[in-house]
């Protein structure tokens, strides 16, 4: 009798802790019934708000739901602007669960499948966002009219998965690989065009500036040798007053300091030989005894 009891009481406490389920904080459950939606008397989906509540063991089955706000960040989509140039575009999306009841009609309560779905109504809504521009308006300010248009199309279609859409972002916009490098080509193409014409004009002028520079170098060195002309002109002309000057004030003494010169410079060297007559003008000095003043 008292196994029995001890029985009864194991089963009706696995009973009770069956019919017990916990909703965390930041989730909602709804409860179905051999697959069918728990719902009020007024036909409303029944959710359940954080804390213990009770359900019909092994008949009723709980399915939580994340009530949190969710990132749908995904690979970058491929997008044709209005002049039917391609696009990358990397963008997210903030979204959480609005009405539960029509979310689990919509997704089965899935994820995944709830992303998919929210990515596709994302998606043509910056197609038709982004095929109404150009490149240029695009990069040049318009962006975020673009995702506010965007936000407004994708809102009112999540409306039919009972989501909420909070905010949609675009964080990047690339040129396809092809595209990219054919346009930094044509980019390098310019600059290098401009650079040779630059270098171009930069040499000429270099040229310009070099002969100016020589032509003034060249008059510099023309008058220089002018003035050097002139001065040493003046010099060899005031030399030649100074020696006729001197000339006429004693000419017997500066015939004799001009052999002396000449003695001096022909006799530098002990190696130095002159053959010439001894009864020659050169060697009148040397003959004389004195000096006749």
């Amino acid at each position: 009798m008292k196994n029995f009891i001890i029985a009864i009481v194991v089963v009706v406490a696995i009973i009770v802790v069956s019919a017990l389920f916990v909703v965390p904080e930041g989730q909602r459950a709804i409860v179905t019934q051999f697959g069918k939606i728990q719902r009020d008397d007024a036909g409303q989906v029944v959710v359940y708000e954080p804390g213990l509540h009770l359900k019909i063991p092994m008949i009723e089955v709980v399915r939580k739901l994340d009530s949190r706000v969710q990132t749908l960040d995904d690979q970058p989509d491929r997008f044709v602007t209005a002049e039917k140039k391609d696009l990358l575009v990397d963008s997210y999306v903030k979204w959480r669960i609005k009405d539960f009841g029509a979310y689990f009609l919509s997704t089965g309560g899935i994820t995944l499948q709830a992303e998919v779905l929210l990515k596709q109504y994302i998606n043509n809504g910056l197609r038709t966002e982004f095929g109404a521009r150009t490149i240029q308006e695009i990069v040049s300010g318009e962006r975020t009219q673009l995702m506010e248009s965007a936000l407004a199309q994708a809102g009112v279609a999540a409306n039919e998965l009972g989501i909420e859409v909070i905010d949609v972002r675009v964080k990047q916009i690339n040129l396809p690989t092809e595209v990219s490098t054919s346009i930094f080509a044509r980019m390098r193409a310019e600059r290098d065009a401009v650079a040779r014409e630059h270098r171009s004009r930069g040499m000429e002028e270099s040229d310009i500036i070099r002969a100016d520079v020589d032509a003034r170098v060249t008059i510099m060195v023309a008058d220089a040798e002018r003035n050097s002309r002139t001065v040493r002109g003046q010099g060899d002309a005031q030399a030649a007053k100074i020696y006729a000057d001197v000339y006429n004030r004693n000419a017997e003494f500066y015939s004799f300091v001009r052999s002396l010169e000449a003695y001096k410079n022909s006799f530098k060297d002990k190696d130095d030989i002159m053959v010439v007559q001894p009864d020659n003008d050169f060697f009148k000095y040397m003959k004389s005894d004195k000096v006749q003043n």
